[in-house]
């Protein structure tokens, strides 16, 4: 073991020195080695011959080699005369700061913050990693405005102490309102501080500073983005872009700004329109769109420019609600009834128009709670007091024209167009409306009643018109008869006269006779078919009528058959002369009554001295007929045996 030692104490030395490198420069050399990732903080225990020994009232941070912390730190390398029994020497990590967000120090030495101020200005001092710049150049203990960002830096801990927070970052259609927790004092009299520029949105607070920023509620705001925002020095509050939609304009009141000059002129004596930027109702509104609006130092009005319908219904009220206080108006008629209507008014305000009416009123609720409810709701109980109830449903329509001109002429005071009056439902009490429900019943059936009597008669009338066409038909079928009947006599005669013309010479007479008998039948015919005729006209209007019309007809047969007999006779005498003639009838009515001309019984007359004739026989043979009948029947036997014995032996000639 000896042996051993003897040959390897150099490397038991080596060894040691290994071991106490650290003690053994530092105890002899005072050196030091700060590692790159470290920065050596610095406490001097004592203070040699020659140096400054004690450090000034209230501060505990050295800056001329006072003992105690020293500000003055160590980046990483290599140093010397730092000798372990003078110097503590600690090592502490970079500060880092991540990203997105920032670094708030706060001094634990320095200079007095200025009272008045909470938060230290800033100095130049390396971003807070040279801390004898910072204290050297009149740093101030406490918070500081200035802020560190993202990365890593060599901050002397003993000095600063550092606070990572969040930035700050304003969404997508908001706003951010600003309050400042340091500055100047607001002048009296107004709401927020003056408007400042250069401070970069808030992000420079020492230059907000400087420039005389006031501290309290800003005018200016803040829009979407990320910004590095000290909480220290700034309060941010996100509120929603002022909206104005589509058939809307935004009346913009401001609460700050100078006094501006009335542009109204003397007849408007409601309010002040001054210029934009002034303090008061903006002369110009905001059309449709999202605008960063301040909404503690300004207010936005929203006023249609559409049209604009409000209801007084208490089951009605349009999306806008201005007209959800409004309700079905209750008004008392001249007969004491009282009864309820629904009214619809509908308005429009122009754009240019608009400023003046929200400085008349404030808003378009109290334009509605104070003009139109009263006026609209007055008028028509005045209205009602006027007429009863049955004379005011009526004259809904009258009325309605006289609302509409009545309220057009008061809103025409007050910058608004009144477009049109609606008079809605109306409901009157339930008893009167009963009254009136049974006289309209009443009126409806006599109407119906009418209409039925009328139906009735329409009937009849229709009935008797149907009743002549049906005669109408018959009465046609015999004209149709008649016709045919005279063609047919027309035809016979024609068709008799050549008859006769063919056998005018054999026989005369013959012909003639037939002659007048085809005439008389066609005569008779012609007669017979009037007489139907006639008869079918008679029974359709009436029997006694038809009665009346059959004998006339039968007179005209008679007569026109008697006619014609005679003009037989005359034509007949003319052709046979008078004695041949009457022969001629004698023998033929002597056929037509079967007489036999030699009688079975044979009556003298007397011998001829006393004049006795064949008349006197055929008296006497008449004489027995009568008191015999059965002498009668067999005279009627012989007179049918020797008719039909003439016919034989006339056929035969």
């Amino acid at each position: 073991m000896a042996q051993l030692f003897q040959h390897y104490w150099w490397a038991l030395l080596i060894l040691l020195a290994l071991v106490f490198y650290k003690f053994v420069l530092r105890f002899f050399f005072g050196m030091v080695i700060v590692p790159e990732d470290k920065v050596g903080l610095v406490t001097k225990k004592f203070v040699l011959f020659g140096e400054h020994k004690e450090l000034p009232d209230g501060r505990i941070i050295a800056t001329l080699g006072e003992a105690g912390f020293q500000a003055k730190t160590l980046a990483p390398g290599l140093y010397f005369w730092k000798w372990i029994w003078q110097y503590e020497i600690t090592f502490e990590n970079f500060t880092i700061i991540p990203e997105g967000k920032i670094g708030l120090v706060l001094a634990k030495d320095g200079m007095e913050i200025p009272t008045g101020n909470i938060l230290g200005l800033r100095v130049e001092c390396d971003n807070f990693q040279d801390a004898e710049k910072f204290l050297v150049n009149g740093g101030q203990r406490g918070r500081q405005t200035n802020y560190i960002t993202a990365g890593s830096y060599r901050v002397n801990t003993m000095l600063f102490q550092i606070s990572i927070t969040e930035m700050v970052r304003i969404q997508e259609s908001m706003v951010g309102i600003v309050t400042t927790l340091d500055g100047q004092p607001i002048e009296a009299g107004n709401i927020a501080g003056k408007l400042v520029e250069g401070h970069n949105n808030f992000q420079d607070f020492d230059k907000f500073i400087l420039n005389g920023g006031n501290r309290g509620l800003q005018p200016q705001v803040i829009l979407a983005g990320s910004y590095n925002l000290n909480p220290w020095a700034i309060q941010m509050e996100q509120t929603p872009m002022t909206e104005i939609p589509i058939g809307y304009v935004g009346v913009v009141i401001s609460y700050i700004g100078q006094e501006g000059h009335d542009l109204t002129g003397s007849e408007f004596k409601h309010g002040n329109i001054v210029e934009k930027g002034y303090k008061g109702v903006w002369l110009e509104p905001l059309g449709p769109g999202k605008y960063p609006i301040n909404k503690y130092i300004m207010k936005v009005e929203l006023v249609p420019t559409t049209n604009l319908v409000l209801n007084w219904a208490n089951a009605s009220s349009e999306a806008h609600n201005l007209d959800k206080n409004l309700s079905t108006i209750t008004v008392r008629s001249k007969d004491g009834f009282p009864f309820n209507l629904d009214v619809s008014q509908i308005i429009n305000v122009p754009t240019t128009e608009a400023p003046k009416v929200i400085a008349r009123f404030g808003n378009m609720i109290n334009l509605v709670s104070q003009v139109l409810e009263p006026t609209i709701g007055n008028y028509f109980r005045n209205s009602a007091q006027d007429s009863d109830v049955i004379a005011f449903l009526s004259t809904r329509k009258e009325r309605q024209d006289s609302a509409k001109f009545h309220i057009k002429k008061v809103l025409d005071e007050y910058n608004v167009n009144a477009v049109d009056t609606l008079i809605g439902d109306i409901t009157p009490p339930e008893s009167l409306m009963k009254t009136l429900t049974d006289r309209k019943i009443a009126e409806e059936q006599k109407v119906t009643y009418d209409t039925q009597k009328q139906a009735q008669e329409t009937r009849q009338g229709m009935e008797k018109e149907t009743a002549i066409a049906d005669m109408q038909k018959e009465i046609v079928s015999a004209q149709q008869s008649v016709e045919i009947a005279e063609r047919t006599a027309s035809t016979a005669v024609k068709k008799s006269e050549g008859e006769a013309a063919s056998v005018k010479l054999a026989v005369s007479a013959e012909a003639e006779a037939t002659k007048m008998r085809a005439q008389a039948e066609a005569i008779a015919t012609k007669a017979r078919a009037e007489a139907e005729s006639s008869a079918v006209k008679l029974r359709a209007a009436a029997e006694a009528e038809r009665i009346s019309l059959t004998g006339n007809a039968e007179a005209e047969k008679i007569l026109a058959i008697g006619k014609s007999t005679a003009e037989s006779y005359e034509l007949s005498v003319k052709a046979l002369g008078n004695e041949n003639f009457t022969r001629y009838k004698i023998t033929e009515e002597l056929a037509k009554g079967h007489i036999k001309l030699i009688p079975d019984i044979l009556i003298g007359g007397g011998s001829d001295k006393n004049g006795g004739s064949a008349l006197d026989g055929l008296l006497g043979l008449k004489l027995m007929e009568m008191m015999d009948p059965k002498l009668k029947g067999e005279s009627d036997k012989n007179t049918k045996g020797n008719k039909g014995k003439t016919e034989d032996s006339a056929e035969k000639e």
